[in-house]
């Protein structure tokens, strides 16, 4: 299955809508305006149900980020210190993360075995990523994983 997160054009914060392969919108992206930090829930389409946030630890050197589901802390990111290329420590359901950053060309593996692989689209109006997940189990967290990467990259105090 594969996702497709664009990025909202006119929004005061961190906002995405999230799109299966036949382009029904599956979840809502939303930061919320006023915090120190990003704080990121994700919702999904129709119901309106929280599936899952992302809450940024302060006073930290480098960005690090929860990935908190059904009110429980599941799992980490955190933005590591390198010269040129970003480079993470994730965390989260014993999955690893390799491959380039800030092309946003990535893939997920859990004990050598894929999870999904997350690419950015070019010639769009606004960042949009494309997530392919084998595991319809996975799309939920592999969603928040993707969400919690990208703010690490922002850089929002």
């Amino acid at each position: 299955m594969k996702l497709l997160i664009r990025q909202r054009m006119f929004s005061w914060t961190d906002s995405y809508d999230v799109y299966d392969e036949a382009g029904v919108a599956r979840y809502e992206v939303r930061a919320e305006l006023l915090t120190l930090g990003h704080q990121i829930h994700i919702y999904q389409k129709g119901t309106g149900r929280e599936v899952g946030s992302i809450h940024q630890h302060l006073l930290t050197l480098l960005p690090r980020f929860d990935i908190v589901i059904g009110g429980q802390v599941q799992g980490t990111v955190s933005r590591e210190l390198t010269l040129f290329r970003p480079r993470y420590s994730v965390d989260y359901r014993g999955w690893e993360v390799a491959g380039d950053f800030l092309g946003w060309d990535y893939r997920v593996t859990s004990g050598g075995r894929p999870v999904m692989t997350i690419s950015k689209e070019v010639l769009n109006w606004t960042d949009t990523y494309v997530l392919d997940v084998p595991d319809p189990e996975n799309e939920m967290p592999g969603l928040l994983l993707v969400i919690a990467i990208d703010a690490a990259n922002c850089g929002k105090i």
